[in-house]
C-alpha cells in the first residue's frame, strides 16, 4: 500500500538485495487498486495476502492478461494518433450517449 504509486515505483527500482523488491526484482506493475479511505485499503491489502499464488495471478490476468507493466509510459509524452477505436463501437447499432 502506498499513497504516491510514482514514488513507490522509484523504491523498487532503486532496491538493493537486502529487499524483498531487490532480492526477485519486482520492478514490473501488473495490478492496481486506488481507495478513498486508508482502512478499506489495508483491508484489501490483508486480503490478497492471504490469497494462494493462483488465485493472485487470477486477479492480474482477470484486468492485465499480458502481465504488461502498467507504469511503463509514466513519464513519456503523450502523442495523439489514430487509436485503436473501442470493440463496442465496432458493432452495429452502437451509438454515443449524446445523440
Amino acid at each position: 500500500m502506498t499513497n504516491s504509486i510514482y514514488a513507490r515505483k522509484d523504491q523498487h527500482l532503486e532496491s538493493d538485495n537486502s529487499t524483498f523488491a531487490g532480492r526477485y526484482r519486482a520492478f514490473r506493475l501488473v495490478y492496481i487498486e486506488v481507495f478513498k479511505y486508508v482502512k478499506n485499503a489495508i483491508a484489501r491489502e490483508k486480503q490478497i495476502k492471504g490469497w494462494t499464488r493462483a488465485k493472485k495471478e487470477a486477479l492480474v490476468r482477470s484486468v492485465n492478461p499480458q502481465w504488461r507493466d502498467l507504469s511503463a509510459d509514466w513519464g513519456k509524452e503523450y502523442k495523439p494518433g489514430k487509436e485503436p477505436q473501442d470493440p463496442s463501437r465496432l458493432k452495429t447499432g452502437a451509438q454515443d450517449d449524446k445523440t
